[in-house]
């Protein structure tokens, strides 16, 4: 399957995708122009998927996927090719989206937290008795997943914060009885662990005090850790392990050392002897696809404007000829069977819903499932399209702008919608955000600053300690283009994000007021030095991370305080809607508190939306639709685009 690893560091800071209301809304409000197309539901862009996420059993036999019941997403089964599917689930509240298959066929896994709050427990659901087991009965503990193999397909390896709040140590979980024995103790600076195709952890990559990480090795569990790489500062987020080969004598990598870009690699754990799999001068790997029993890298991906996909093993050529035939969108193996005789793809697209298809490898034939959101196709979606402009201090950057439909693309209300993370970036590919901004007759603007990954090292390590600073010039220049072509009213100007979004929502509002007509923060950041002391414990490994690319409480609190909005929030004119998770971990709900009241002192116009049973993101789908509404009608208020109103009581 294409995995889609992005190395953890990468990923830490990822705003989670906001989960999506699904909810009819009664009535539309606002002006529309002839040309405009038809305004599209907010349930039917932003709503519970009526299908998605669809995984093949490991033996092939049956088919599973997420739907709603009772507007909740529950796990569905059914066998291949009969119409039986039945709910095995029985969530009432947030909804579950994270699940895979045990390699026995048997059971299913999925994690789920309470509130938003992170916390990921594991459950199993036995599919002949229909019991539901919490594998995982422990507060406060966040669970990860290490590995699962056909040849041990009633056991898993999970990383658990049990012992110590601050880092995981790796468990041996039998699926069958339930039992936990603790496999490999963390020393206190292990960030993520390996292990073999005999399920032995045998790999760890370790942070160190020069806020770069080394990649140890062993022979056995029993042995010793011994440095086979090490990753300094400039290439640890462009670097970083998959796994190993099937006869655990090499680890496939992204190793950014000596050049620009993160290229895949495999290297020999006894001789330290490299070998270039595939490479490019300005993009990293973005994924790769793994044959589900040799281990073999069968292909890498790059994602430039579009993905784009180096095929590394000649057996899928043909295979990945005929997938690219049936649907213009950029493909992705959404699982596999073990015997390899089927696949389930799908298809990113921009203008419209994710379509899944069985495909049987014997016949070259592609069997239509679903689209994830069948309700799309009676609405006109925009196109989204790439752009790039030079900034002031001469550095490309990359994006993308979507245009509304039916308007002229000139003179336009404009939103610029700024990324998660940092270490992020915005994709080609259908995002309900967009669509939504696009339809109600705004410009959408996506900025890849310079911190953003995907670009290689150069590129991401000119983000460091550049927060509220050449990161937020980015944005500027990129307003700036926009006007500079006509296509954005100066006065029509939003700042939209969440997470390191919502940051730059709230710098936007304080650094640069007179460039913007509004702003929306969404769990964004006010004060750098109250984040930063209050990341969740199990943050601990990263920490050196964030002081270098940040910087550090204790020897910059001047720097921290100079970057941080909520003391530069005498300098807010413009109106703000800024929405919490109570529950969220990453960014507290301090965070937001603290510039709602500095707002309050100066009497600038401004909306609170608190949620008190959510965390990085809304999940609940009553949750999503109260924010969404609100937004909508924020932005219609101060940018004069069109907006649904919302049924009573929202």
């Amino acid at each position: 399957m294409r995995i889609q690893k992005q190395l953890a560091l990468a990923a830490l800071f990822a705003v989670l995708a906001f989960l999506t209301p699904a909810l009819w809304l009664l009535s539309c409000g606002g002006e529309s122009e002839v040309s405009e197309p038809q305004i599209i539901p907010r349930m039917v862009i932003f709503g519970n998927p009526e299908r998605a996420t669809p995984r093949l059993s490991p033996d092939g036999t049956m088919m599973s996927y997420l739907a709603p019941v009772d507007n909740v997403l529950n796990i569905w089964i059914g066998t291949i090719g009969k119409d039986d599917a039945r709910v095995v689930t029985s969530d009432t509240l947030r909804g579950i989206h994270r699940y895979f298959w045990a390699a026995d066929s048997k059971r299913i896994i999925y994690l789920q937290d309470k509130g938003g709050d992170e916390n990921w427990r594991l459950y199993s659901v036995d599919l002949e008795s229909g019991e539901i087991a919490d594998l995982t009965p422990y507060e406060n503990v966040t669970v990860r997943i290490i590995n699962q193999d056909k040849n041990f397909p009633e056991e898993l390896l999970i990383a658990m914060n049990k012992e110590n709040v601050q880092v995981h140590d790796v468990y041996h979980l039998n699926l069958k009885t339930g039992e936990i024995n603790i496999v490999a103790k963390n020393p206190g600076n292990v960030m993520a662990w390996h292990a073999d195709a005999n399920f032995k952890v045998r790999a760890a990559t370790m942070a160190n005090a020069e806020a770069g990480f080394d990649l140890m090795v062993r022979q056995t569990e029993q042995d010793q850790w011994k440095r086979l790489i090490t990753w300094n500062a400039q290439d640890a987020l462009t670097s970083g392990a998959y796994g190993f080969t099937r006869d655990g004598n090499a680890i496939y990598i992204v190793d950014s050392r000596d050049v620009n870009a993160g290229r895949l690699c495999k290297i020999d754990v006894n001789t330290g002897e490299l070998e270039v799999l595939a490479e490019d001068p300005q993009y990293d790997v973005s994924g790769v696809m793994v044959h589900p029993d040799t281990y073999q890298i069968q292909a890498a991906f790059f994602t430039k404007e579009r993905n784009t996909i180096v095929i590394l093993d000649e057996s899928i050529r043909d295979d990945i000829t005929a997938i690219g035939q049936v649907h213009d969108g950029d493909f992705f193996v959404s699982s596999r069977s073990l015997a390899d005789d089927t696949w389930l793809v799908g298809f990113e697209d921009d203008n419209g819903p994710i379509p899944y298809y069985a495909y049987d490898r014997a016949t070259k034939q592609a069997t239509f499932l679903f689209d994830h959101r069948p309700e799309l196709r009676k609405y006109t979606l925009a196109e989204m399209q790439p752009i790039s402009f030079t900034t002031r201090d001469s550095l490309v950057i990359h994006g993308y702008i979507t245009y509304p439909v039916g308007k002229e693309r000139k003179n336009l209300p404009m939103v610029l919608n700024v990324h998660g993370g940092p270490w992020y970036r915005d994709i080609w590919g259908y995002n309900p955000e967009v669509q939504w901004l696009a339809n109600r007759g705004y410009a959408c603007l996506q900025v890849n600053f310079r911190g953003s990954t995907g670009y290689g090292k150069d590129f991401v390590n000119a983000g460091d300690r550049e927060w509220g600073g050449k990161m937020h010039h980015d944005l500027i220049d990129a307003v700036n283009w926009a006007i500079d072509m006509g296509i954005a009213d100066p006065k029509k100007i939003a700042i939209y994000g969440g997470s390191y979004g919502g940051y730059a929502a709230l710098v936007g509002a304080t650094f640069t007021p007179d460039v913007f007509c509004c702003a929306v923060d969404i769990v964004g950041v006010s004060n750098l030095m109250t984040f930063i002391n209050s990341i969740p414990p199990y943050w601990s490994t990263f920490l050196d991370v964030l002081h270098k690319r940040v910087g550090s409480p204790e020897t910059d609190e001047e720097f921290l305080t100079e970057r941080s909005p909520l003391f530069k929030a005498d300098q807010i004119k413009i109106p703000m809607l800024i929405a919490q998770g109570a529950n969220d971990p990453r960014v507290k709900q301090a965070e937001s508190e603290q510039i709602v009241a500095a707002m309050q002192a100066n009497n600038v116009d401004y909306e609170y939306l608190l949620f008190e049973d959510e965390g990085h993101g809304f999940a609940r789908p009553e949750n999503r639709l109260k924010f969404y509404a609100a937004a909508e009608k924020f932005l219609a208020k101060h940018m004069g685009g069109r907006f649904e109103e919302a049924p009573a009581g929202q």
